[in-house]
Parts: structure tokens; sequence; C-alpha cells
């Protein structure tokens, strides 16, 4: 994988092909909290309503295509110093580091765009090892399993907490 191909961006209306894609991709979808996509008008409906006014969520591209997304939330109030980071990739690109290169060039941004952030947190579901690889090639510690913490897809499911903090260095 030619890794100067991989880009970020916000998303827009005509990534809606290449989304469908990959968020129609039940494989794709297992950790995520939202459901596969069905449809082109479902595709178009989430980039207008969730993906574009997100607070900090881009396009994970290869070429101009979207093959994934990294995404970005900021706590409010007196947890303004912490927010929580999650990604996914079409199944397509597993197991190629074009999730950890783009996380490589998303952190730095982040902490740029919002300099009161301390901490960035990732959850991630105890099987999802794949996930967990990818946290610590870029250099998120793990600081422990959550137990039955997190509800997705019907269950109430054991997480490990990921930390990054603007302090870390990533890792190369």
């Amino acid at each position: 994988m030619e890794s100067s191909r991989i880009s970020l961006r916000p998303f827009k209306l005509s990534d809606a092909d290449d989304f469908l894609k990959w968020a129609s991709d039940d494989k794709v979808t297992h950790y995520l909290r939202w459901n596969s996509i069905q449809s082109r008008d479902e595709a178009l409906k989430y980039i207008q309503e969730i993906a574009i006014p997100h607070p900090w969520r881009q396009s994970i591209c290869l070429g101009d295509h979207s093959i994934g997304y990294i995404s970005v939330r900021p706590e409010s109030g007196n947890d303004r110093h912490r927010a929580h980071i999650g990604y996914a990739v079409g199944s397509d690109y597993w197991r190629q580091g074009i999730v950890t290169k783009a996380m490589k060039m998303a952190i730095p941004r982040v902490f740029e765009k919002f300099p009161y952030l301390v901490r960035l947190e990732a959850l991630v579901e105890e099987e999802n090892v794949g996930s967990q690889r990818v946290l610590e090639k870029v250099g998120f510690k793990k600081e422990g399993l959550l137990r039955k913490y997190g509800f997705n897809k019907g269950e109430i499911r054991d997480m490990f907490v990921y930390s990054f903090l603007s302090t870390d260095q990533i890792t190369e």
C-alpha cells in the first residue's frame, strides 16, 4: 500500500457511493454503534445529517475515494479536556496499515483543532483484537478492562479503555 495516497478530509455528499460500499458491510459495522447502511439514500442522509455536522469526523481516503472514517467527539463542561475517538475502514483494506497511518495523521490535527484537549480515549470491545493493535501501534496506552460497559447491537459488552495524552508521542 502506497501510504502517500492515504489522506483525511471532511465528508462530502459525493462520497455517498463510496461510503455505501463499506458502510453496508456487516463485518465493518459489527463493532460500531450504528447499523449497516442499506441504500444510497440512507448513505446520503447519514453523510448530510451525521458526518458533515459532526464536530470532527474525517473520511479516510485512498486517492479521493472514501474507504473509512475517524471520528472525534470532545466532551463538554468540566470534561472538555477529553474526547472519544473511533474509526472504521472497509474490510477490503484491513491489515494494510491504513487506519494506523490515518490515526497518526489525525491525532496532531485533533489536538491542534481542540487545543484544550488533554486526552483522547478509545473504547474497544474485548474481542476486537485488530482495533486494539491499531491503537497500540499508534501509541495509545491500554488502561484496563471495563466489565459489562458498552451497549452495542443488543448486548452489554466488556470494553478495553485506551488513552493517548497530548504529551504522548506518536509511535513511529
